[in-house]
């Protein structure tokens, strides 16, 4: 387990990376022992995923057994965790032949980081969802711009972690998304999770229409 203060050196820089700033890569470790560390940024998100998988799990599953809730619960977390490290392991296979394997490490760790923070900044919609339930309407409305500001910061921590310029990073950043999607729809049909229109899926990359 990480440090608080390795912990909170990695967000920092995940953030400034967000913010455009490509000196964050300092504050990130990029050995063998970082690269898997990043991992813990999972643990690090958790807190606030769970928030916006009990407001899911409670509207879709069976409200009347715990026990339904629950199983609800966990293959939601699946489909979270599944949409967060597959597209990893796509992109090492992509990353060499695409010619930006030199940058597979530093995307990974940044993209880790960088996940727990959008986890954290999608919460607010999360918990109207969660404990107001009437206001279905104004969580998609918050959930929708935070998905865009979410977004907008990822796509520059891509930019500026690939550092090939904004073309290649943009198509990295593009890809990645639409892996996501196909994680996370793939997912969904495979745990049978069929989420109605007018509940936004709280993912790690932002709310996604059921």
């Amino acid at each position: 387990m990480l440090s608080a203060d390795e912990t909170q050196a990695s967000l920092t820089g995940a953030w400034r990376l967000m913010l455009g700033k490509v000196d964050g890569l300092r504050l990130l470790d990029l050995s063998a022992d970082g690269f898997w560390n990043s991992f813990f940024a999972i643990v690090v998100a958790a807190p606030a995923l769970i928030v916006g998988w009990v407001g899911i799990a409670n509207e879709i599953g069976d409200p009347n057994a715990f026990v339904g809730r629950f199983g609800m619960l966990l293959r939601l977390a699946t489909v979270d965790i599944g949409s967060w490290v597959l597209p990893l392991v796509v992109f090492a296979v992509v990353a060499p032949r695409a010619g930006i394997g030199g940058r597979f490490v530093h995307y990974v760790v940044a993209s880790n980081w960088a996940s727990a923070i959008t986890a954290w900044l999608m919460l607010p919609s999360a918990l109207i969802r969660l404990f107001l339930s009437s206001a279905s309407q104004i969580s998609s409305i918050v959930s929708l711009l935070l998905f865009a500001l979410s977004m907008a910061l990822t796509w520059r921590m891509t930019n500026a972690t690939i550092g090939k310029g904004a073309a290649i990073g943009t198509a990295v950043f593009v890809g990645m998304f639409i892996a996501s999607l196909l994680v996370l729809f793939g997912l969904q049909m495979l745990l049978g999770i069929s989420v109605p229109d007018d509940i936004g899926a709280q993912s790690l990359s932002g709310p996604f229409p059921g």
